[in-house]
């Protein structure tokens, strides 16, 4: 398994610690937490209200309305992340886990709001910089941390097929009735 060969190399080369240099270098396993949110966002849909006029386009809503409109100051919007996460005309093959659809090679044209884990903008769910999204870095680093020593240590086995995971809206994303996992100890040899 990709991931694991990388976490394994990289803990090897750490002598099994684990350093914000070293979560650095664990290009992969980012990738695979980035479509993980992209397929599963752990905050489903957001509100926002306008602070100034926006024209709808009809080539994005025709279906819904067949000339612009205009939503005036002061509307609450919502916007649906789970829908957006797969839309078609930003994710080919949408329901398809493929982490190497966040390689800079794959990501460079894409819309710089068709992946929005966190929001977007200086109202995101995990601290804004003009500069620099030093939060969401911050938790990527901490989802590696956590996740890192579990995949070395433990082979991750679900229990349910992941064709019948059904989630539901909560304070946040969740599988409903739960989704059961095993996790078998590497010196077992489950590799």
């Amino acid at each position: 398994d990709r991931v694991r060969q990388e976490v394994d190399l990289v803990m090897q080369e750490n002598e099994g610690k684990l350093t914000i240099k070293s979560l650095q270098n664990l290009q992969y396993l980012e990738r695979c937490i980035k479509e993980s949110l992209r397929l599963y966002p752990s905050v489903y849909f957001i509100s926002r209200i306008t602070t100034e006029e926006a024209q709808l386009s009809t080539y994005t809503f025709i279906k819904y309305f067949p000339e612009s409109h205009l939503i005036p100051v002061g509307t609450i919007m919502h916007l649906h992340i789970y829908g957006v996460h797969r839309d078609p005309n930003f994710w080919p093959n949408p329901d398809v886990f493929d982490p190497d659809r966040f390689l800079p090679e794959n990501s460079r044209n894409r819309h710089p709001y068709s992946y929005i884990p966190f929001s977007a903008g200086p109202r995101n769910c995990i601290d804004y910089s003009t500069y620099k999204i030093v939060g969401q870095r911050f938790a990527m680093l901490e989802m590696k941390a956590m996740i890192a020593p579990l995949i070395h240590n433990f082979c991750l086995e679900p229990v349910d097929l992941l064709k019948n995971l059904r989630v539901g809206p909560d304070l946040v994303l969740r599988p409903l009735g739960g989704h059961r996992i095993k996790f078998i100890p590497i010196a077992t040899k489950c590799i």
